[in-house]
């Protein structure tokens, strides 16, 4: 039974056609997957089904009826956002039940209440925390885990819609969800599922609809097709999945060397950077890879060990002093921690540069519009123009601004943690080829912290591996992938262990 539908469903945005006469519909008991790169009109199509926008053209149905015209249908649909969006403050249960009204509690609201709740829940959804746990003591893949859930507390809806939702998740956090979603399914729910990660979608998809630049191109039955159809139809051309983007032109200097550095989450962690290198940290969620990193750039305190940079001692705990020696760290959180939601591609761009727009004791327009114009084609930012603000830009060209951003800063060692989350196959290619060009053309070592072991393979010289906190191992880029996640799993130090006792 069609649950949900968009019929011709048509959004304009000044000068972009985000969708184009869109017509989709979801059936209770199925998992109905959407892809597309970044920018395709997913987004747009989810804010039109859930009532945030109304199409400029065409309707959205809910068990028939046009939405539209009662709002209330709405009510329907549950929407958990890719971003994570829950009160820190707060407690696990209180985060779930919130608003009351809509978890049908009424009266008194007690905590005990709420725990009791709250706890099948937790369960259900294999969170791991206890109900009066504070939300801001969890971890991100808890709090992802927590905000899919909240979503089906509400009593009545008959659609869940996830956003990207494993996008934060371990691998057995999205091995919990996908049993969670088969559940689901057998309980007769529509599941709507976006991702950016292809095996998801022929794990758990049903049906795959395919959108390429605002127009619907294709929606077939999920067990029909493949990888490189589904690449081909997103992109409009095939992608060689074997293209490396690793540096050709590593030199011998050391422009980075860390030894035996330790911290709340790694110790004794030693490597060095080569110019012109792309160094990969590869490790499970949790391993301490960005911790570490976050520590050599200053945001997180190191208790000891050192470190050098071109041979002079590099001075710790100082994010200030870093940027100012030529090191930018590029967050995983883009969104939080990246960018500056509310202003404009512009402002984004130019922040780092103000004192060198500066004419009479003023920031020249004229000169920053100039200069972000040149840098907006040379990254190949899309957007209608560069005043529009960077929230409404896709993930992939955020990520291009943030990169954008650094580089006008002429540095030396860039640090990318996991620069390709929430970004589409296509996309992800272009920051490949990227850093790849930063790296060779302009000299700079790259530290690149990634979970898709793929992106480590393709992108990087040398990987590092951690486990626990500490290097597991050291490989280079012809490596044996089995003998890298043998390191990352820590069965190469059970294997040492069970032969020091023999």
């Amino acid at each position: 039974m069609k649950i949900l539908e968009a019929r011709n469903v048509t959004k304009i945005f000044p000068g972009v056609v985000a969708l184009d006469a869109i017509n989709v519909s979801f059936e209770l008991g199925k998992v109905h997957c959407i892809v597309g790169e970044n920018g395709a009109g997913k987004s747009t199509l989810i804010k039109c089904l859930t009532g945030v926008y109304e199409p400029d053209d065409g309707e959205i149905l809910i068990e028939g009826k046009p939405a539209l015209k009662d709002k209330k249908l709405f009510e329907k649909v549950a929407y958990v956002p890719q971003e994570i969006d829950l009160f820190n403050h707060m407690t696990v249960a209180e985060n779930l039940f919130i608003p009351f009204d809509r978890s049908n509690i009424k009266g008194a609201i007690s905590q005990k209440m709420l725990r009791e709740r709250a706890i099948p829940i937790i369960e259900k959804f294999n969170i791991g925390v206890l109900p009066d746990t504070l939300v801001r003591g969890i971890s991100v893949s808890q709090q992802q885990l927590l905000q899919i859930a909240r979503a089906t507390v509400f009593e009545g809806y008959d659609v869940l819609l996830l956003d990207e939702p494993t996008t934060s998740l371990t691998t057995e956090d999205t091995e919990r969800l996908f049993q969670t979603i088969e559940q689901l399914k057998k309980e007769n729910k529509s599941i709507v599922f976006i991702s950016h990660k292809l095996e998801e979608v022929f794990a758990i998809g049903d049906v795959t609809t395919v959108f390429r630049n605002g127009k619907q191109v294709a929606e077939v039955n999920t067990a029909e097709i493949d990888v490189t159809w589904t690449v081909t139809q997103m992109t409009g051309h095939a992608l060689d999945e074997n293209e490396v983007f690793y540096s050709d032109k590593v030199t011998d200097e050391t422009l980075l060397s860390v030894k035996h550095l330790t911290g709340e989450q790694f110790r004794d962690v030693s490597f060095d950077l080569k110019k012109g290198e792309i160094l990969g940290f590869s490790g499970l969620v949790g391993a301490g890879r960005s911790e570490l990193m976050q520590a050599v750039f200053g945001y997180l305190p190191a208790v000891s060990g050192e470190v050098t940079f071109r041979g002079e001692p590099w001075k710790l705990g100082d994010t200030s002093y870093s940027v100012k020696k030529g090191m930018f760290y590029l967050p995983e959180e883009r969104r939080s921690q990246g960018i500056l939601p509310e202003l404009s591609i512009r402002e984004n761009t130019s922040i780092n540069l103000l004192s060198e727009l500066l004419v009479g004791g003023l920031v020249s327009k004229k000169k920053e519009t100039a200069l972000i114009n040149d840098v907006v084609a040379d990254y190949d930012v899309k957007a209608p123009n560069i005043s529009k603000q960077i929230k409404f830009l896709s993930g992939g060209n955020q990520q291009k601004v943030v990169i954008a951003r650094a580089m006008s800063c002429k540095p030396s060692v860039l640090i990318f943690d996991e620069p390709t989350k929430g970004i589409d196959v296509g996309t992800k290619t272009e920051i490949y080829r990227m850093m790849k060009k930063i790296a060779e053309e302009e000299g700079i070592g790259i530290i690149l912290i990634s979970s898709e072991m793929n992106e480590v393979r393709r992108c990087s010289n040398r990987i590092i591996t951690l486990y626990k906190g500490k290097k597991a191992g050291e490989f280079d880029k012809n490596a044996d992938t089995k003998e890298i996640l043998h390191s990352i799993l820590g069965l190469n130090e059970a294997k040492a262990g069970e032969k020091e006792h023999e």
